[in-house]
């Protein structure tokens, strides 16, 4: 969705102090579903222990939330232009507080997890629509500019006080309290919705893409489902090598048939672009290495150094800090030299981070535990700016949006992935020296990934000679 895509009624937008009123309500949506990443991740431990379990129960506790998310991302997007953005707005809100309630109350690891799903759509009605309401209330291009800045901040803020919120949390009132909490938030915030909140539409919204919209979910899920798999039923498995197939089977169904589309789901267009294409790889790697780090740290903090939840949260809080303060900074470096610098520096800082923590064991000093912890914190603030601006960079005004989206989509991707190979790689492997050695397969594979977006940030920014729009040759379809 982009800013071109305003309907005229709209145009205007509400009064100033009312805009600002209705930013602090989108505001409140990022805030729960980027929490919901980080704060889980804190609580898995005391969920393990007290649902008994597995290693890959954990890992789908969390991937069963960012599946849906990367799946759904573009059709939620697309629903709310069509349909009413504030109506898709208040049954996301709705949606999500209905699966926190479940996740609270679930009895078991299954039903955490189908109550995890349940939150996931309500989240991926939250954010791109949002986002997209932001940009129709603040109709100025500088005041739109400084709103939506504020609004990505959130993300960064959500990051950092999602572990420190859900240690208190679980410490406090038990891990059911991370879910609880949710509640409430949404209840007010469906409440201000319908009372602060304008209504907007696109002037011509894309039109629904079902065969797209399910061979995106096979895709996705096939390849996912496989790799958390793989070490109950091992790699030879057919449960293992039947989802691999036919992942592989959706991935040219989806080559086929969504270029035959008007208004496809996934525009592949998109990709022709050399800056696209690596922005999106870029994104899968950041994320896929980031979410890998959350996922084994908080399992090595209280599990290996017998760190409460509330500690464990406290010592990712540099993390949580130095995304904050460096994505600002990464915005600023993109916006005056370009893309290049930040994304070197966050692919160094990445694997320079897995390197590390190579070396980290159970009685490994907390000072250089923390210091290896900022890498991390340096490689995700930095990353995300030039992500995005390498993402909608000569792309059409009425595809920027669509480009975002795809972007997001990207690094939802990267966070199930993430999780799935790290919690295969560290298996049932809970006692100090078994952790660690099994451990140092998730660091081989964050160097590699911090590598990697250094070659595709040298690669994606290299100065061309200019060319075509890579979507040209079809009417601009948002």
């Amino acid at each position: 969705m982009s800013v071109s895509t305003l309907d005229k009624t709209a145009a205007a937008g509400p009064r100033p102090r009312r805009r600002w009123l209705v930013l602090a309500i989108c505001c409140t949506s990022i805030v729960v579903v980027v929490m919901d990443i980080s704060i889980v991740n804190v609580a898995l431990p005391a969920i393990r222990d007290d649902l008994h379990a597995s290693v890959s129960g954990l890992q789908w506790t969390i991937d069963a939330y960012t599946l849906v998310l990367a799946s759904f991302l573009l059709l939620a997007g697309s629903t709310a232009d069509r349909v009413g953005r504030r109506r898709v707005f208040q049954i996301g809100l709705a949606a999500f507080g209905l699966g926190s309630l479940l996740c609270g109350l679930a009895p078991n690891i299954g039903a955490l997890i189908a109550a995890r799903a349940v939150q996931a759509v309500g989240g991926t009605m939250l954010n791109p629509v949002a986002m997209a309401i932001v940009a129709t209330t603040f109709p100025d291009r500088a005041e739109r500019a400084r709103a939506i800045g504020v609004f990505g901040g959130m993300s960064g803020v959500s990051l950092a006080l999602g572990p420190i919120l859900g240690g208190a949390l679980v410490d406090g009132f038990g891990w059911r309290a991370i879910f609880w909490v949710n509640v409430p938030i949404v209840a007010v915030a469906i409440v201000a919705a319908a009372l602060f909140v304008p209504e907007s539409r696109a002037d011509r919204a894309r039109r629904f893409d079902p065969v797209g919209q399910v061979l995106v979910m096979v895709v996705l899920g096939c390849v996912v489902y496989p790799i958390i798999e793989s070490e109950r039923w091992g790699w030879a498995s057919p449960v293992v090598l039947g989802p691999l197939a036919v992942a592989a089977l959706g991935v040219l169904a989806i080559l086929w048939y969504e270029p035959r589309r008007t208004d496809p789901l996934l525009e592949l267009r998109l990709f022709r672009s050399l800056p696209f294409s690596s922005a999106i790889l870029m994104a899968v790697f950041a994320l896929c290495g980031f979410s890998a780090f959350l996922f084994v740290t908080t399992l090595y903090l209280q599990n290996i150094r017998g760190l409460s939840a509330l500690a464990a949260g406290l010592c990712l809080l540099p993390v949580g800090l130095l995304i904050v303060l460096l994505a600002p900074v990464a915005g600023r470096v993109v916006g005056n030299r370009g893309p290049r610098l930040p994304l070197v520096v966050a692919g160094v800082a990445l694997a320079l981070g897995g390197a590390t923590s190579l070396t980290l064991g159970p009685t490994t000093a907390l000072p250089t535990v923390l210091a290896t912890f900022a890498l991390f914190g340096v490689a995700n603030g930095t990353v995300n700016p030039p992500v995005t601006n390498s993402a909608v960079a000569g792309m059409p005004p009425g595809m920027a949006g669509l480009a975002a989206s795809v972007a997001s989509a990207g690094r939802q991707t990267g966070i199930t992935l993430g999780v799935a190979i790290a919690g295969t790689i560290v298996g049932s492997a809970s006692t100090g020296a078994a952790f660690t050695t099994a451990e140092r397969g998730v660091w081989w594979v964050v160097v590699v990934l911090g590598i990697g977006i250094v070659a595709l940030g040298l690669l994606g920014t290299r100065r061309r000679r200019p060319t075509s729009s890579p979507v040209a040759g079809r009417a601009d379809p948002a």
